[in-house]
């Protein structure tokens, strides 16, 4: 091949390929116990990188894949081998120097290598703020030199912002973004407008559905792959395989007019949004290689006509609920295994309920906060049915104010902070039916009520807002809220 992907700088010293090997599937070939020998698929990561497709991204949970990574670099010179991105997703807890510099000397260790070239960071529940202690250490791991560049995955817009405001050097957000799935072209992508952090966009096939295969063809009854069975709920989500349907016609149609594949169209779509570094594409080890047709998303552009054409499609279905990340975090579950209530039930709460001495069906919470103990209240108490939460400030740990003078980013930490509140005393969010927010100042209003917005866009509780003067310290804003539990 004499062409090769166009090419993309995410650091000055980082540049990729724009469509990225996604290693995934590594971990679906081994899901039986075997695993693949890691030059047999060297040799065939060699083969992608010898047609440009020199970048692979993959995770500490996809099989083998570092190894099988870590053999394809040692075969390169310093300075002059592939990339290698891969992702760090640990179980929520505290997350100290040392939990984190061991995570990240594993994934050192298994891609043999001195330096991650981009190191990115998954977490759980938000509830669980230890993700800030993760990213700072991660930061400290990179001015340190073992990581190159430091991303995320799976992270909404509010949380993004948070950690940006938080002081973390962000370089990418790996979300799911495809014809069916366009969240991330929304608020997203207009945080990496103003932040200049890139995006690298998976599903951007629907696990193949976004193929000529599909074309007019009935609705699949029983799916046995982990990936499409995962995709084809987006599409349910979507508003179901008729208007899926309508999606696949109009870029079947694009396609035929530029002589390439509904599977370009689909590609290239995404990559044409200005907040995408670049796609990932699965690569199934010596299965299914589609280097040659992956080279012709780079061989034409979707003009006007393609644009509106595909948008008379999307008004056929419906926008996927929420933001990028929320299907791993709240329903509607769209994960490979499905409805994710049992794994998010098994991570600890960072609170502990106890009850109130001398006071039968009571139950109270503390965070740890200094000021609890000194002016003598509980973050949240339960009465019966009734939670009712302190006026929450944006408080790390005991004493740490989280993105100093930015209320946005602060209003996003207290609401997670409330409702790890409530959690603990065994009610919800959606259980809230009055919120008070006090602000510095009262023309700061909008980015705090965005951010009510996204926590409550579908609890709607009664709110009342307040401009409060001076607020103690590095505070911008302060809520309080009240939950029944019925």
């Amino acid at each position: 091949m004499t062409q090769t992907p166009d090419r993309i700088a995410l650091t000055p010293d980082l540049s990729i390929s724009r469509v990225v090997c996604g290693l995934w599937q590594v971990a679906d070939i081994e899901k039986n116990g075997a695993t693949i020998d890691p030059d047999t698929g060297a040799d065939a990561l060699a083969a992608y990188a010898q047609d440009g497709f020199d970048t692979f991204d993959m995770a500490d949970h996809y099989g083998s894949a570092e190894l099988i990574t870590g053999r394809l670099l040692s075969r390169y010179p310093a300075g002059n081998r592939p990339v290698a991105f891969t992702k760090w997703c640990p179980e929520p807890g505290p997350m100290t120097r040392d939990v984190v510099r061991r995570g990240i000397e594993e994934r050192l260790t298994r891609l043999g290598v001195d330096k991650i070239d981009l190191l990115q960071f998954h977490w759980w529940s938000f509830e669980h703020p230890a993700w800030l202690d993760a990213l700072h250490e991660m930061q400290a791991l990179r001015e340190e030199g073992l990581i190159g560049a430091l991303g995320l995955t799976n992270f909404d817009a509010g949380h993004l912002a948070l950690a940006l405001a938080d002081g973390i050097e962000i370089a990418t957000n790996q979300v799911s973004f495809s014809l069916v799935d366009r969240r991330a072209g929304g608020l997203l992508s207009d945080l990496c407008a103003k932040s200049g952090v890139k995006l690298l966009a998976y599903g951007t096939l629907c696990g193949g559905f976004l193929s000529e295969k599909w074309v007019d063809q009935p609705e699949p009854v029983e799916i046995a792959d982990w990936s499409r069975s995962k995709y084809k709920r987006f599409i349910d989500t979507a508003g179901g395989w008729e208007g899926f349907q309508g999606i696949l016609r109009a870029a079947s149609d694009i396609a035929i007019k530029h002589g390439v594949s509904v599977s370009n169209v689909a590609s290239r779509w995404v990559l044409e949004h200005a907040a995408v570094a670049a796609t990932i594409v699965g690569a199934r080890l010596g299965e299914n290689e589609h280097r040659g047709d992956n080279l012709k998303i780079f061989s034409f552009a979707l003009d006007d006509e393609d644009r509106a054409s595909l948008d008379v499609a999307f008004a056929g279905t419906k926008p996927i609920p929420g933001d990028c990340g929320d299907e791993y975090r709240k329903p509607p579950f769209l994960t490979a295994s499905g409805d994710l209530s049992h794994h998010l039930n098994a991570i600890p709460s960072i609170y502990t309920a106890e009850p109130v001495p001398g006071r039968s069906g009571r139950q109270r919470v503390s965070s740890g906060s200094i000021w609890e103990p000194i002016a003598g209240y509980s973050r949240a108490v339960r009465i019966g049915d009734r939670i009712l939460v302190s006026g929450t400030t944006a408080t790390h740990a005991a004493d740490r104010c989280v993105a100093p003078g930015n209320p946005g980013a602060q209003a996003t930490y207290i609401l997670d902070k409330i409702a790890a509140s409530i959690s603990a005393l065994g009610g919800s969010m959606e259980d809230v039916v009055r919120t008070r927010i006090y602000l510095r100042d009262a023309g700061q209003w909008e980015p705090v009520s965005r951010a009510h917005g996204r926590m409550f866009s579908t609890v709607l509780p009664a709110n009342t807002l307040i401009e409060a003067g001076n607020l103690i310290g590095d505070y911008e804003v302060e809520i309080e809220a009240e939950a029944i539990c019925d």
